[in-house]
Order: structure tokens, then sequence, then C-alpha cells
């Protein structure tokens, strides 16, 4: 059965790894039901214009708890994608983190909390083989 996946990435925080997003949302397609597959399209801040925030975080909770994992990109620092992960770990959802070592470190409330799965990389193909472990299993 394919895991569904809480895929999470900054949006208003910066969208300098937009497309980074796209690529692994669109990797993780391959074997898995991405709930949030709209974080990796270039228009995301367009798509928001009209959308109520009290809506958008409705939605968003609610994919949060049917999800079966969290996978955030956080190389981008972002409030949003502190609070799903603080939400995904209070209602037991397996949270996996990256983040390119070569362009940030991470706040020590993640690298400190043991709930966390961190997987720091330095390229991109590095993700692949990490994701590849845990939507399979």
């Amino acid at each position: 059965m394919a895991k569904k996946v809480y895929f999470a990435g900054s949006i208003r925080g910066g969208r300098i790894d937009a497309d980074l997003y796209r690529r692994i949302i669109e990797y993780m397609q391959r074997t898995s039901i991405v709930l949030t597959e709209h974080i990796g399209r270039p228009d995301l801040n367009l798509m928001e214009q009209g959308k109520r925030d009290a809506d958008i975080y409705d939605q968003d909770t609610a994919w949060l708890r049917e999800s079966d994992v969290l996978i955030g990109e956080c190389s981008c620092p972002s409030l949003g994608v502190g609070y799903e992960l603080a939400y995904a770990e209070a209602h037991g959802i397996s949270c996996h983190i990256f983040y390119d070592k070569t362009k940030t470190q991470l706040s020590a409330m993640l690298t400190g909390n043991p709930y966390f799965i961190i997987h720091p990389y330095s390229s991109e193909e590095e993700i692949y083989e990490v994701l590849d472990g845990i939507l399979t299993c």
C-alpha cells in the first residue's frame, strides 16, 4: 500500500528551494501519495491569494492527520514548517527532516529533539537514496 506523505517546505518564509521541492515531490510520487504536491509549484503564492488563512490551516492539519509520514525540507527556515513538525509530533506522525548542511544549520529545537529523524545532505542525490529507504519500508 502506498504511503501518504505530507511534504513540508517553506512557502511564506521564502521560495528559494521551490524547484528542489518540485523534484523531491515528483520523485516521491513514483511510489507514494503526496498530499501536499502543490508545495513544489512555482506559482504557489498566487494560488494562495484569495484563500483565508483559516482555510489553509484547516486543510493542512487535515492532511497532516491523514498522512503516514512527514517529509520536511528545512534548508530555508519557515515558521509554518516548524509548526507542522510540532503538530505531526503531537499526533504521532513519523517526521524526517532534510537540510543542506553546506547552506544552513538547523535549529537546536529540531536537532535536539530525538523524535525527529534528521538527514543532512550535501548533494541532492543523497536525498533520493534516503527517501527510498523511508518510503519502501
